[in-house]
Parts: structure tokens; sequence; C-alpha cells
């Protein structure tokens, strides 16, 4: 590269560095939403849940003790089968489930406030594979979950480092989430994820999160965040309610989330399907409630439709717009923070299909109010793979999705009335002191996009935006310093993870 294009790189970093919008912990969001029900929809949606809830009721496999929770609540429980009178969900919901709550990080600056008008940005969450431009599509390692961890910490337009960023695959499947709290632990300083899936996985995280932040603090504040989704139609196995019922009863965080596929998992019509959503998430955050009055828990929704020629899941389409903006009218109505996905595309590679998809997506999830939104970059193949070049390419929707929600500058400077008069009839802006004084901050540059001229982006090597990406997440890397961490709470974090692993043999499936 020639000496010239090096400078001109680096006035363009300067530029984007400046005119950026400052990080922020998570959005304040300063625009409304958009409601696409009206009191008559959501009045319809919510009685076709009740019935369902009252006729054909929700199952929950091998729990016997929910089964007895919701007997003494006044549940009709039929063997594994669970019916509800209308409104009983909703009644022991909005008694005492908080309407916002802070989820706090080990560097306190970073910590997120959930609910109210706040939105959280996290990474991509679950996939087996990891792809990049230089060795395609693998199987992903812990080392390449430790990459992404870093690489997310370096993205300002993210607020949370997220859980499973990717499956570390080489690490036995009963011992990986040991490593993988650790790595977040370790490796970034934002909020994370405790595992999921069973109460031993869970009381691990608790275990271990005690150890950073202390026994009576996790007791009584939300350190670690996560999600019970329901095996729709209506049911909650024991996986989901084993971890469920050791994070509520240690006040954490949990995102009660159907995990719809509608056409599949539930009625092939967006009504129908916000109907059983709608059941089946009251259902299990009102279990959130029976367990520990006041635990913090978040009305989910993951719902889009599948391809009726091959029955694979879709995304980034108008049926999955419907579904996301009228969830969150309901969870608002319902008076909790509504969790919902973001940048998902079934595309393989990087390319139009994967940002259409993802921009898609994002914005509907903003424009429902969402408070926390998974998978926000690196979701590629339907959720089967983390893209590297695709989290930087979605980091830049972050950051326009972060501007867009500042709203309008109504301050003078925003006004500009001054350069209106100093500038006149006839004449431009380019000069006007006003241009002057903020040029470098007036508009947000993304990090990837080039506005070039055709002949400045040849010259600069002619790369699309895909293999422009390649060069970002790898000098992201380059820049990233591993946050403080003190010394002994790192080694009894390893030595927990150690005792832990020797204690059970390896299982691979």
């Amino acid at each position: 590269m020639s000496a010239r294009s090096e400078r001109g790189r680096n006035r363009k970093q300067r530029r984007r560095d400046r005119s950026t919008p400052a990080r922020t912990p998570y959005i304040k969001r300063q625009i409304g939403t958009f409601d696409i029900l009206s009191e008559e929809g959501l009045c319809l949606i919510e009685q076709n849940a009740d019935a369902i809830l009252r006729d054909v009721g929700m199952e929950f496999h091998d729990d016997d003790e929910l089964l007895a929770l919701w007997r003494e609540a006044g549940a009709d429980v039929q063997g594994n089968r669970v019916r509800f009178e209308p409104g009983m969900c909703r009644s022991i919901v909005q008694a005492t489930a908080p309407d916002r709550y802070t989820q706090h990080a080990r560097n306190a600056q970073n910590s997120v406030v959930l609910g109210a008008a706040n939105t959280v940005l996290a990474p991509s969450w679950g996939p087996p594979y990891i792809h990049n431009l230089d060795e395609g599509r693998r199987y992903g390692t812990l080392d390449d979950f430790h990459t992404l961890v870093k690489l997310h910490q370096t993205i300002p337009w993210l607020h949370h480092s997220g859980g499973i960023v990717c499956e570390p695959v080489d690490i036995p499947v009963n011992k990986r989430h040991l490593d993988m709290l650790l790595g977040h632990f370790r490796y970034s300083d934002r909020a994370c994820f405790g595992a999921l899936i069973g109460a031993e996985r869970a009381t691990d995280s608790i275990n271990m999160a005690k150890i950073l932040f202390g026994d009576e603090f996790v007791d009584h504040n939300c350190v670690l965040y996560s999600v019970a989704n329901t095996n729709a139609p209506l049911v909650l196995d024991s996986a989901m309610s084993g971890a469920l019922k050791v994070y509520a009863r240690h006040h954490q965080a949990v995102a009660c989330t159907p995990w719809t596929l509608a056409g599949a998992m539930s009625p092939c019509t967006v009504a129908g399907t916000l109907a059983q959503v709608l059941a089946e998430a009251l259902a299990v955050t009102a279990l959130t409630q029976l367990i520990r009055p006041g635990a913090p828990c978040l009305m989910g929704s993951f719902a889009t439709g599948i391809s009726m020629l091959s029955g694979a899941p879709t995304f980034g389409t108008p049926e999955a717009a419907k579904m996301v903006l009228a969830a969150g009218q309901l969870a608002r109505r319902l008076g909790i923070p509504f969790h919902t996905v973001g940048s998902l595309s079934a595309s393989k590679l990087p390319d139009g299909q994967s940002q259409q998809e993802a921009t898609w997506g994002l914005m509907m999830a903003v424009l429902a109010g969402a408070n926390f939104i998974n998978h926000a970059t690196g979701w590629l193949e339907g959720g089967l793979v983390t893209s590297f070049e695709k989290t930087m390419m979605d980091a830049d929707l972050c950051g326009k999705v972060i501007s867009y929600c500042q709203g309008i500058d109504l301050s003078d400077k925003g006004q500009a009335i001054d350069a209106i008069y100093e500038t006149g009839p006839g004449s431009h802006y380019l000069s006007s002191q006003h241009t002057l004084a903020n040029f470098e901050s007036a508009f947000f540059m993304p990090f990837l996009a080039d506005a070039n001229s055709f002949e400045q982006w040849e010259s600069d090597g002619g790369l699309d935006m895909a293999r422009r990406a390649n060069h970002l997440w790898k000098k992201q890397l380059e820049s990233y310093e591993e946050p403080a961490l003190d010394a002994g709470k790192l080694e009894a974090l390893e030595a927990y993870v150690r005792q832990r692993k020797d204690a059970m043999p390896d299982r691979w499936y």
C-alpha cells in the first residue's frame, strides 16, 4: 500500500472515531415503538392465549416440583398437563415481576439496565460452526470461542458478552459450559449468560458467579442472564425448567422464550402464532414468580416462518416482522422487559442476502421496543454458523441502530439556525462556521462502507465489504486488551473449573 493510501486510511479512521456516537453500556432509546396491532387486536390475541391455557393447557415434563407448585397455586394439574383459569398467569406475573432491573457486569461501567426504553445488544448465540473467509466453514473450538469473546469486547456497539458465541466442540459436552463461562469472565468485563441447559450446569454458573461477585451480592442482584426456551407447541422440558428454577431462586434473569417456527411448531398464521407464543410465555414467566416472587424475568419471542417448499427456517420475512412487533406490544402490556432476536440470516456466506435479512430483523426488533436483542451480530446459516466477517458487518448495523435510537437533536447546534442565516440563498454550507465546527461528528460513519469514487476504491484494493470485514476483525483483535481481573478471583475460578471437570467423566454426546 502506498504512503498516500495509508495516510488516507488513517484520516478516515480518525474521522470514524470522532463521528460515531460515544460508547454507552446500553441504548437509551429516544424514539418511539411501532405498534402494529390496535387495542382490539391486542385484546383478541390475549383472549386467545387465555383460551389456549384454559382449554389445551401446557405440559411440564419430568418435573414433579413444578407440577406441585402449579397445583398449590390453583391450576388444574392432570399428569404433566397443566390448565389455567383465564388471567391466572398474567395476575401472577403482574403482582411481583419487576418491570426493570440491572444486570451487573464485573466492570460496573458495563452493567446494563433491562426494561423501560433501554435496549441491550448481544452477539450470536449457539452455533456449532464458525466461518471466515480464510478457512471457510468448520467446527468451533475453545480457541475460537475465546477469540470471539475478545473480538466482541473490542466492538463498541455491543453491550453484552453473550453466551455460547460458538460451541467449542473440542471440549466434552458435559464440561464445556465451565470453560465458556470462565472465558467470558476472564476475557470480557461485560455482563454475560449463564449455562441454560439443566440444573447442574446452571448451579455451576451460580457458583462461579459467586466467586466473582460474592455470595451475598449474587443472592440479591442479577449478574447472569439466561433463557428458558419452550419446546413449541406448549411444552417445557426438564432441562429448561431445571435451569429456570436455579436461576429464579438465585434472583437471576430468565428470558422466557417460546422458540417457534410458524407452520411447523405453531400455526402458519401470524395471529395464531402470537396467541401460542403469549400463552407459553405467560405460563413460564409466571413460574419464575412462583419460585421466587420478584425474580427478574423477561417475556421472550423467537418466532419466524418456514419455507413451505423445504421446511427450512426463513429469516428477514414480513411475517417475522409482524410477529416481533406485536410481541413487543404484548410484552409492554404484560409490564415486563422484552427479549427477542436480531440479525438472523439463512445465508451461507456474509453476502447481500445475509445483510438484507440481518438489517430487516435488527430494525424490526428495535422498533418492537426490545430490551434485549440476542444474535445482534454474526449469525449465518439459520444459526448453525458464527461468521467473523458478518460479525463486523453486523457491528456497523448495530452502530447505525444506536445512532438512530438517539432521535433528532433539537439543541441549538442541531437546529443550525445560525448556519442558515450565515449561508443565505444560493450558496453552500461547505465553508460555513457551523459545518467547519461539526463536520467530523455530524454524521454516523460506518467502519466498513465505502463511499469513495470507483478509482479510489480500486486503488485501495477493490475489496467488497466481506473482504474489508476480514481485514477489520483481524485488526480489531490486534487492538484487544485483556480487562484486568483480580488474580485471586481468577485463580479461584480456574480451581473451581478444574475441580468440577475432574469430578466427572468426559461425555461427548
